[in-house]
Parts: C-alpha cells; structure tokens; sequence
C-alpha cells in the first residue's frame, strides 16, 4: 500500500498578498497628518500623492475625513485638550494645599 503525501500549494498570488499583508507599513500619526495636509494644499492631485505615498485613494480619503470631523468636534468643545485637563488638575492640586 502507498502512502502519498501531497503538499498542497498555494497560487503565487495568494503568498504575494500574504506577504504583503504581513509587511504593511505603518505611518505614525505625524506622517497621516503630513499626507492629508499635502492633499488639502492642492499642489498635487490626489492620485499622485497617493501613488508617490504608496497608499490608496480610499486610505487617504478616510483619513481626510476623520482629520476633518475631529477638528471639528475639537473646534466645537466636544473634545477636551489632553495638555488643558492636566493643567487644571494641576492647579485643582495647588489651590487644594
């Protein structure tokens, strides 16, 4: 009786994705806010950017949007300063001694 061991193979275009998957890169948020404002200013088209960037339209254009909506709620008070909530506990604790 033979025993056959297949190995099962995977499309190359299955183990480039994999590989890619696995190396994305990931920009700091000083980098997403760098690329978002280059869009803003207009100097280049939103493609060449993106290619120059190596991301896609559609990661640029969310990353747009939630830029925006969070200046927005920023702007309107909804989100409190990090740097602001330390000061005032800071002074609560001066004024408390």
């Amino acid at each position: 009786m033979k025993q056959s061991s297949r190995l099962v193979k995977k499309p190359a275009e299955t183990v480039l994705k994999d590989i890619r998957r696995a190396t994305r890169r990931q920009l700091s948020a000083e980098e997403k806010i760098r690329i978002v404002l280059e869009g803003l200013r207009g100097e280049d088209s939103i493609a060449g950017l993106c290619r120059r960037e190596s991301i896609v339209s559609s990661m640029y254009y969310g990353r747009s949007m939630e830029f925006l909506e969070t200046g927005k709620r920023r702007l309107a008070g909804d989100t409190p300063v990090p740097q602001l909530r330390m000061r005032s506990r800071t002074c609560a604790a001066r004024r408390a001694r």
